[in-house]
C-alpha cells in the first residue's frame, strides 16, 4: 500500500491510497470517523442558569464544544485505575462563569488544563440579557465517536475511487465533451481529446462527457470513457481542530493494525 498526499494542513488533507481495496479504504474511513479517542464534555453540573436555555440545552451545546486532545498525558476513563471514577488521568475539569449581558461563548471556559481547551475561542453558546447568569462546572473525558458524535475528531471524511478516463479511436475532437465537462477537466489537444495535467483526480464521475459524445451521434457507444480503479482511492479529511489530521490518520491506522493483530492471534489459538 502507497499513500501519497496531494495537500496537508493541520485541520485539512487530500491524500490518495494506492494498490489497496475497497474493504480497507472503508475500514479506514470508519477508524478515523469512530474509534480515534478525543476529549470532550461529559458530565455538567450548573450551579446557576437564567439564561434562555433549559439547562439540557445548555448542556447538550457545551459537549458538541471541540477540544483539544492530549492523548499522551490521559488515557480514557474507561481504561483508567480510578475505575471510572474521574481522576487527573482521565478527566479535565472546565469552569464557566458568565454574566449578561453579552454572548457566552466557549472561550469564556477556563480549564484546569491549559492544553485541553476549546478548539476555537469563538463558538457562541448562548445569549445573556442584563443580570443573567450562567455558572458552570464541566468535566471532560476522553471517548470515541462510535459512542457519541462528540467525542468524533472529524467533521468530513469521505473517499473516492480513483477516476479512470480513456478514449478511444473514434474520437474526432468535436469539442462536445470538452464543454460539457462541469470541472473543466477535459482540453482539445490537435486531433484529439486529452485531460488536462493533474486534472484527473478532480473528475466526479457525472459521465456528461459520455453523454454529450453520444449526442454528437458518434454511435451507441460513447468515444470517451469514464471509469474506476479499484484499487486506487482519493480521501478528504477535515479534522475538527481537536487532533491534527495527520494524527487521525496515524491512530486510525494503528486502530486496524491493533484489530488485525488480535484477529491474527485468536486464529493461530484456534489451529492450535
Amino acid at each position: 500500500m502507497k499513500i501519497e498526499f496531494s495537500s496537508s494542513e493541520e485541520n485539512a488533507a487530500s491524500f490518495i491510497i494506492s494498490d489497496s481495496s475497497v474493504a480497507f479504504a472503508n475500514a479506514l474511513r470508519r477508524a478515523m470517523i469512530n474509534e480515534v479517542m478525543a476529549f470532550a464534555i461529559e458530565d455538567v453540573r450548573i450551579y446557576d442558569n437564567t439564561s434562555a436555555l433549559f439547562d439540557e440545552i445548555l448542556t447538550h451545546r457545551l459537549g458538541l464544544i471541540p477540544l483539544v486532545t492530549d492523548n499522551e498525558n490521559y488515557v480514557p476513563r474507561s481504561t483508567c485505575s480510578c475505575n471510572g471514577a474521574g481522576c487527573s488521568k482521565c478527566t479535565v475539569t472546565l469552569t464557566m462563569s458568565v454574566e449578561g449581558p453579552g454572548v457566552v461563548k466557549s472561550g469564556d471556559l477556563i480549564s484546569q488544563d491549559s492544553v485541553v481547551r476549546p478548539v476555537t475561542d469563538e463558538i457562541p453558546i448562548v445569549k445573556l440579557e442584563k443580570n443573567q447568569k450562567v455558572v458552570i462546572e464541566a468535566q471532560a473525558i476522553m471517548n470515541r465517536g462510535m459512542e457519541h458524535a462528540k467525542w468524533s475528531p472529524v467533521t468530513v471524511c469521505g473517499y473516492k475511487n480513483y477516476p479512470v478516463i480513456t478514449r478511444d479511436e473514434r474520437c474526432d475532437a468535436c469539442r462536445m465533451c470538452v464543454e460539457a465537462c462541469p470541472k473543466g477537466i477535459l482540453e482539445v489537444r490537435g486531433s484529439e481529446v486529452g485531460v488536462r495535467e493533474d486534472a484527473e483526480k478532480d473528475c466526479s464521475l457525472c459521465r456528461l462527457c459520455e453523454q454529450a459524445c453520444l449526442n454528437s451521434g458518434i454511435g451507441e457507444t460513447p468515444a470517451i470513457h469514464i471509469g474506476m480503479d479499484n484499487h486506487r482511492f482519493l480521501f478528504a479529511i477535515e479534522g475538527s481542530g481537536a487532533i491534527p489530521v495527520v494524527g487521525i490518520m496515524r491512530q486510525g491506522l494503528l486502530f486496524l493494525k491493533t484489530q488485525s493483530d488480535e484477529l491474527h492471534e485468536a486464529l493461530s489459538e484456534i489451529r492450535g
